[in-house]
Parts: structure tokens; sequence; C-alpha cells
């Protein structure tokens, strides 16, 4: 019985999808205030990733951008002289909504609630309760109503119990891919957005995600 145990659970290991090598970073300073970043051991399935900064080993970390799964280099620009710079990248992972179209023009609008642009929980909506990265996990019943001549308000349908926030992203007219344009808290089901003059015409989606655990860290000094 033991034996025929210990040979199902090497079956199962010897079956399971191989682990995905941890990002490894990199860290070069390119002039005396410009630091370039890059990294390696991307999985195809994040959906994206977060790089991060900090002036202290143990942080706290502020974010520098969300990027592309498939971008491997960053720089970090004009910074200040003589300080110590650490860096990580987290891939995240979740699904995006439907994407709705939005044209702003000259209106007239219905007048907005108040504090329509604030990112907030509506009460009574439904309370997900599916995990992040599970099937049929992406928030639903986009939808998004233009208040002023730059300000769209958006509302979802959250079906997760267990993201770390939610991403609004958008593809203004003219460009090929979705970029993350703000990053949401917990729960949060609606949220208001003024817009870029670049984004008069653009496609909106919204993500809940998580974090996965974080590159190793590494460190430079700028000089000056």
């Amino acid at each position: 019985m033991r034996a025929a145990l210990v040979a199902l659970l090497l079956l199962a290991a010897a079956c399971a999808t191989p682990r995905q090598a941890p990002v490894q970073l990199t860290a070069t300073l390119v002039s005396p205030t410009d630091i370039t970043l890059r990294w390696a051991g991307r999985d195809p399935d994040a959906s994206g990733q977060v790089i991060e900064f900090a002036t202290e080993p143990g942080g706290p970390y502020t974010i520098l951008g969300f990027l592309p799964p498939e971008q491997t280099t960053y720089t970090h620009p004009d910074l200040i002289p003589r300080t110590p710079f650490y860096y990580r990248v987290r891939p995240y992972y979740g699904q995006a909504s439907t994407p709705v179209d939005v044209a702003l023009g000259g209106g007239p609008y219905a007048k907005p609630e108040s504090g329509w642009s604030q990112p907030r929980t509506i009460p009574g909506g439904p309370k997900g309760a599916r995990p992040v990265r599970s099937e049929g996990a992406a928030p639903s019943d986009l939808t998004a109503t233009v208040t002023q001549a730059d300000g769209v308000a958006f509302r979802w349908t959250d079906r997760t119990a267990d993201e770390e926030g939610f991403l609004l992203e958008d593809r203004p007219s003219g460009r090929p891919d979705f970029r993350v344009v703000a990053a949401l808290d917990p729960d949060v089901n609606a949220f208001g957005l003024i817009t870029l003059p670049e984004e008069s015409r653009a496609s909106y989606r919204v993500r809940a995600f998580r974090y996965e655990p974080p590159s190793n860290i590494v460190h430079q000094t700028t000089k000056g």
C-alpha cells in the first residue's frame, strides 16, 4: 500500500508543470544619475510586472511602473546624486474584463453623482468569491459614463475574493496595446478618470490582480 502511494506521488511529480525560474534582476549605473535595470526569467502566464525601488534595503518600496510581460529592461533616470537605490521586479496575475469603448465629445453631460471620481466600493453589489487566477475571475459588467469633456466614470462587478487590487487599463485609438492608467485598492468597483487629450477615443478594461513573490533585490549608488 505504502509503495503504491509513493509510486503515485512520484508519477504526479514527474507530470507536474515545471516551476518557472525566478526572475533574475541586474542594475547598471549607466551615467552618474541614471540606472538601467535588466532581468530574465519571465513567466509567460504573467499578466504583467511591477518594478519598484527604495532607498533603504528593507524598503519601503515605491512602484515605478506596471510593465508589459515581455519587457525586460527599464531605465530610472535623473536620480538624486550620491544616493543608494534598491530595486526589485514582481510579476502579477489576473484576468481583464471585456473592454468598453469611450468617445469623448462636446456634451451635454448627465450630472455626475457626488464623489464620482473617487475610488470607492458601491454598497449592495455582489461580493466576489473566486480566486484571482481561477476560471471566470475577470471583473464583469464594466460600464463607462462620460461625465464631462475629459471625465469618464467606470463601474464593474467584482468577482474575486483575494485580489490585491484592481488595475484600470486603456488603449488610446491608434495604439496597439493596453497600458495601466490607475491602480486601485481591493474591493473597489467604481472610479472616475480624468483623461489626457490622446484619450479622447480609447478602449478601457479593468483587471483584478495578485502579486507573486519579487525577484532578487539589486543595488546601485548614484554619483555626482
